[in-house]
């Protein structure tokens, strides 16, 4: 789920989401899980696998990333919203490198 303007604006501003939207998000991210056949184990790692990835080249601001699932005209995508900080002056070698 994509984060739109009016949602960053929310934030900013510190509003809290209708009770009813936030109703519509979470039924719209059981739907994407179901629709999708991962297992929640599975998420779960490829979200580290992504985030480490990502992280060799760039730092990332954590606490406001997140890596869903979002359903559209019945698509499923796998969605990366990576607040980045600075990009990184050297890669980073891989995990176990």
């Amino acid at each position: 789920m994509a984060i739109t303007l009016r949602d960053a604006i929310n934030r900013l501003l510190g509003r809290q989401p209708a009770s009813a939207t936030t109703a519509r998000q979470r039924l719209q991210l059981v739907l994407a899980h179901d629709r999708s056949d991962l297992n929640p184990e599975l998420l779960q790692q490829m979200r580290r696998e992504i985030l480490e990835v990502v992280s060799r080249y760039v730092e990332l601001d954590l606490d406001e990333g997140d890596v869903s699932l979002a359903t559209e005209d019945r698509v499923t995508a796998l969605v990366a919203n990576l607040p980045i900080k600075r990009a990184r002056d050297v890669v980073l070698p891989a995990a176990g490198a």
